[in-house]
């Protein structure tokens, strides 16, 4: 197994991408704590994961706060004993804060997307750096790369600022032992969700694999770059995004 014995929080895992990600963790080995304000489903699916004999444990955990955090990594320690593996994967969308023009909308994507990521990255890698070693993920977006007209521009405001927090944190880290990276996923049914049938159907075509991402194709280069297989790699990104930036 890929993640045997190893420890992991993972942000967001109550669905989507961060519950495949959690998922394919306690398969791989991983005892994972589950941070989400989603509680009866973050419970549900840990409780899923024990049921199929996987380590699992829900916390709830707002990331803008940096108490939560706080928190959140006491509680894991006190679990399981040690933190090797953070997946900052929590967000939320520019279409899900109203008008693309409000002050409001701008600084909760910038409190959840950056400043969480911020949060997390700082205070794992605190923790990490104790034991010589860790992995931390961060997930971006493709729109850490590229502008678009759709939904708030904080959205890839936020998200560019993960792409570069994680090149920072992986060179103030690095000397300590601990690795980060960030990912960037392309379009998916849930990233898409403010969108008509007709606006999903179009990314297809501007995709040159010809299909939406689905959350196991992220998971699993989280898995990569969280295992002991990508020791050499920090600082970097992987888009997973089926062609889409490379035109």
């Amino acid at each position: 197994m890929r993640l045997k014995d190893k420890v992991a929080i993972v942000t967001g895992g109550a669905h989507g991408m961060g519950e495949a990600e959690a998922r394919l963790f306690a398969e791989q080995g991983a005892a994972v704590v589950i941070a989400d304000v989603l509680e009866e489903r973050g419970e549900a699916v840990a409780a899923d994961i024990a049921a199929g004999q996987g380590r699992a444990r829900f916390v709830r955990t707002d990331v803008s706060s940096e108490a939560d955090w706080q928190r959140l990594i006491a509680e894991t320690l006190a679990t399981y004993g040690k933190l090797d593996i953070l997946v900052n994967n929590a967000g939320i969308s520019g279409s899900a804060v109203g008008s693309e023009l409000s002050l409001e909308g701008w600084n909760k994507l910038m409190a959840i997307n950056a400043t969480g990521v911020f949060l997390g990255t700082t205070l794992a890698a605190q923790e990490m750096a104790k034991a010589g070693r860790g992995a931390i993920v961060n997930i971006s977006s493709i729109m850490g790369f590229i502008g678009s007209a759709d939904g708030h521009p904080g959205y890839a405001a936020s998200k560019g600022a993960v792409r570069l927090l994680t090149k920072s944190a992986a060179v103030r880290w690095g000397p300590e032992g601990v690795r980060v990276n960030s990912v960037h996923p392309g379009y998916m049914p849930a990233m898409l969700h403010g969108t008509n049938a007709g606006g999903r159907a179009a990314k297809i075509p501007q995709t040159p694999l010809r299909r939406l991402g689905e959350p196991i194709d992220v998971a699993y280069g989280v898995l990569f770059l969280a295992s002991d297989e990508a020791a050499f790699i920090t600082g970097t990104e992987l888009v997973i995004d089926g062609g889409y930036i490379a035109q």
